[in-house]
């Protein structure tokens, strides 16, 4: 598959989620219940209410928002190969969809066989992006919309995580330990993914929240330069 697969069309993509509200308190009451049904029962005693909360509501659409959606494109016309990026991102989600949203419609003017390629995308990132999108009153973009009508095997994403299970679909890898496996340099140098939330809640430092994004993102173009075979980007 890997081989068939033309990294000209591919648009690599990550996004960055935090919970909602800063505090656990903060949260309105019924969704507190609403918490509590979904997650929060799976808290253990040595875990408080509000840490609990904070490490894992930006894993749910329902209760974490994107403050980051970053994206890469390989361009191997070009000598050496060029790579270029540009990231949405900010404390206003309605406003990072939107823009967003009008990257992909150009991407498709420019290249209507363009797709996504992420690090575990269809089970997170992509449908991540179209639940908050629902929950910001915003339509689907109809290139996401069509998502919904097609069966696994005819998502025409490319994800390296699937990539990498060979058909073992119980295996799991991590980005950082399949780059280490494919000797390229881990992306986790400054900061990881647990680290996201306190970043933007305590530190509010969204710029390095955008450089940890386009890091990944460039981690998983190198990735798939390797799996084809190809030279890796200068980075």
């Amino acid at each position: 598959m890997i081989q068939q697969i033309n990294i000209n069309n591919l648009v690599f993509i990550d996004i960055e989620t935090t919970p909602i509200h800063k505090q656990f308190v903060d949260v309105p009451e019924y969704e507190q219940e609403l918490w509590e049904e979904k997650r929060g029962r799976y808290r253990t005693e040595m875990e408080s209410v509000e840490d609990f909360y904070f490490n894992n509501a930006g894993i749910y659409a329902e209760f974490g928002k994107i403050i980051c959606i970053s994206v890469g494109k390989v361009y191997t016309n070009e000598t050496p190969i060029a790579y270029k990026s540009k990231s949405f991102y900010g404390d206003d989600e309605l406003i990072l969809l939107k823009d967003f949203y009008q990257y992909i419609t150009e991407m498709f003017r420019r290249n209507p066989d363009f797709n996504f390629c992420g690090h575990n995308i269809k089970e997170f990132d992509i449908p991540y992006i179209c639940r908050r999108s629902l929950i910001n009153r915003l339509p689907l973009h109809p290139f996401l919309a069509q998502l919904q009508t097609k069966k696994p095997w005819e998502n025409g994403s490319v994800d390296t995580m699937e990539l990498w299970k060979f058909g073992d679909y119980k295996n799991y890898i991590s980005l950082k330990l399949l780059a280490h496996c494919l000797g390229i340099p881990s992306p986790k140098d400054d900061i990881s993914g647990k680290d996201v939330g306190r970043i933007y809640w305590q530190e509010n430092d969204l710029e390095r929240i955008k450089t940890y994004c386009e890091k990944d993102v460039l981690t998983t173009a190198q990735i798939v330069l390797r799996l084809k075979g190809m030279e890796l980007l200068n980075s």
